[in-house]
This record gives C-alpha cells, structure tokens and sequence, in this order.
C-alpha cells in the first residue's frame, strides 16, 4: 500500500474510533418514559445507584439521594458512601458523585467504612441556607443493635457532606397522649412471650418506650417530611420495627424537639414514605420481613401527629400481595401538577446489591384512597 494511502487509511481509522467513543461516551441514552423494574442508566450508561432513596426539588432540579451498593451480599455495608444525582425531568439522570463519602477503614468513625447507611433523605432548610441529611445507621460490625439515626450537612445540595452526629432519638421524652398510667408499669419483655395478645397489648401501652426511655428510641426505617409551614418531621421504625414514630424536628432541622408520636404500635410496620393531598396526611409502609417484598399497608391522618386511620394495601391487581417485588423508599411530589405524587420502591436484590431495581408507579386516588396499579411503561402525562 503506498504511503498516501496507508496515511488516509489510519486517519479515516483514526477518526471513526473517536467517532465511536464519542456515541458511546457523550450519549447515553435518554429516556422518555419510566420502566419499572428495568435496568436505568445514568448520563454515564451506568445503572442508577440510589438505593432507598429519596428525592430534593431545588431551584429547578430534582436531586436524588441513595444508598451506594457494591457487587454482592456484602454491597449492602456501606462502602463508599451516598450517591446523588441530578434531573430535570426526571427520567434522565447525571451522576453527580458521592454526596456523602463513608469515613476511612479503622478511623473509629459512626460512619466508618462497613457500617450500614440507609435510606438517606435530604431536605432543604430556608432559613440556614443548609442542605440536610438524616438517614439511618448501624454501626461497623455491630448488626442492627445500633438502631440509630445520623445526621450531616452541607452548603450545596450536591455536597459533599459533613458527617455530624448519631443518635437514638426522644432519649427521657413520652410522645403526646401518652397516659400516665403507663408510664410506670413495671411488666418486662422477660414476663411476656411474644406476640401472645397479651404481649402485643404490652406493647400497645409502651413496653419498649419505657426501655428505651433514657437512652432514645430505636430509628431504623426512616423519611423525612417538610409541611407547608415549614416544619419538618422524622418519621421512622422504632420498638423492633414494632411501631413507626412521628418525631417533630427543630427548626433548623439539625435536632428532635421532643415532641412525637406513635403510630400503629404492634403492627410491625418499616419503609415509612408520606405525603399530603388536600389538607391530609397519607402514608405508605411495608410490612417487615426482611429482603422479601410484601403487601403494603396505608394510612390517612387531618393531623401529622394522628390519630392515624388505616386504608389498607394500596396496591391492586396483580402481584399486590406483594407490592409487585418492591418495597417502598419514599413518595414524590410532581412540580407543576397538582396532586401528582410518584411512589418510589426498591427491588432489593441481597445476593447481589448493585443489581437492585427500582419502581416508580403513579399514585392514583379511587374512592379517596391512594391505589397503586403496575404499569409497564408510563410517563408523567398520566397526571395531565
């Protein structure tokens, strides 16, 4: 081959290739609709990693934060930290980095690396100008006896974080109503066999609340939600993931005020998300066993505080039992179309964490009762 040639030949090469590389790397897909459960990729063709996540509208963008999982049973230990990403339509999705990054192996830190970092949720807080973070944490090699909530914060919503503290929350505090005769009742676990009626009456008026009284309440399951107001409440599992507290935050949402309240004591209840429709509080849960999905329950309350009245499961046809293999994460409001609230659920996959799915389905109301049907495929136009 003559030179002229040989040369024309590796520059026409040459500029394929990066022709190549510029589609595969600059263009990742985009998407136009939502797919339940499917594989979905981010601006860098990597399946999202925002486990147990929760979603910040701010200043136009839509952030979302999760639970970074790695290959494997072990990916489910915090090992990087929490991810975040960025939209504005919601279906495509920019890989903004690790908002929180978990702190060094052997540093001693709450948050050390191998510790377990949950459900992170982040809200804005108007006055300080701060991004929050509450999630729920367990510390290194300790299983789930830590049954903490964790706190950090940052000056953008893309972070990165500060770690600042953790906490079993409500420590020497009875939530509202709580009668005095239950206060000092001395029966114990050791005098009770579980889930005999008798046990679970126990429960109902405050047998774990009077153990945990001095130290704080258990927090594991957890969301956040800002009212109207302002006001912003910690809604998470507590007593065993027995019964959900409803804890009310300062104002500057960096602590608990004290006052809280109960909610469905004895009925086992994790994965809280919430939101409110016309002046009332709904709010949607899982049961609790484990890994594998099953039928969530829903409530309604006039007041965040309760009394709380249940709905039952809000999931219809089929695979309802078992909320079509999800478990819920948190409930989103749409910007710019009244009443429109997205559920959000992970599909929890424990043999390998990073295979984890995630489905959003709409949120329709029937007989003033939030329902939830699968969809293959649907776009936010089904709120037009």
């Amino acid at each position: 081959m003559k030179k002229s040639k040989l040369r024309h030949f590796k520059l026409l090469s040459t500029f394929l290739l990066i022709q190549m590389l510029s589609v595969s790397i600059g263009h990742a897909q985009e998407y136009k609709s939502f797919t339940p459960g499917e594989i979905w990729k981010d601006d860098q063709g990597t399946h999202i990693n925002a486990h147990g996540g929760g979603l910040l509208y701010h200043d136009g963008i839509y952030y979302w934060y999760g639970e970074h999982k790695t290959a494997g049973r072990g990916g489910n230990r915090a090992l990087v930290g929490v991810g975040c990403y960025a939209s504005t339509d919601l279906y495509n999705w920019e890989n903004k980095g690790i908002a929180l990054p978990v702190d060094a192996e052997g540093s001693g830190s709450d948050i050390e690396k191998g510790s377990v970092i949950e459900r992170p949720k982040v809200i804005y807080n108007e006055s300080s100008g701060k991004f929050v973070m509450w999630f729920h944490l367990e510390l290194k090699d300790k299983g789930y006896e830590a049954a903490r909530t964790a706190l950090a914060i940052s000056d953008t919503p893309t972070g990165p974080f500060t770690f600042v503290k953790s906490l079993r929350p409500n420590a020497k505090t009875w939530p509202i109503d709580f009668p005095e005769s239950w206060k000092t009742k001395s029966i114990q676990e050791k005098d009770l066999k579980a889930w005999t009626d008798q046990w679970k009456n126990e429960v109902s008026e405050g047998l774990f609340v009077r153990r945990d009284f001095e130290g704080g309440q258990m927090s594991r399951d957890m969301t956040l939600f800002v009212d109207e107001d302002g006001k912003a409440y910690h809604i998470h599992s507590a007593e065993e993931n027995l019964t959900l507290h409803i804890s009310e935050l300062t104002d500057d949402y960096l602590d608990f005020t004290g006052k809280w309240a109960i909610l469905e004591p004895a009925g086992h209840n994790e994965a809280p998300a919430i939101f409110k429709k016309d002046g009332r509080y709904y709010m949607i849960t899982s049961g609790c066993t484990g890994w594998d999905p099953n039928a969530a329950r829903s409530f309604v309350a006039d007041d965040i505080m309760g009394p709380w009245e249940s709905l039952g499961n809000p999931a219809q046809g089929k695979d309802a039992d078992i909320t079509f293999d999800s478990q819920s994460t948190y409930i989103l409001p749409v910007q710019g179309k009244e009443g429109a609230f997205i559920f959000m659920a992970d599909r929890w996959r424990p043999q390998n964490a990073i295979d984890g799915r995630y489905v959003w389905l709409p949120i329709m109301f029937e007989d003033g009762r939030p329902v939830l049907h699968w969809k293959d495929t649907w776009s936010i136009e089904i709120f037009d």
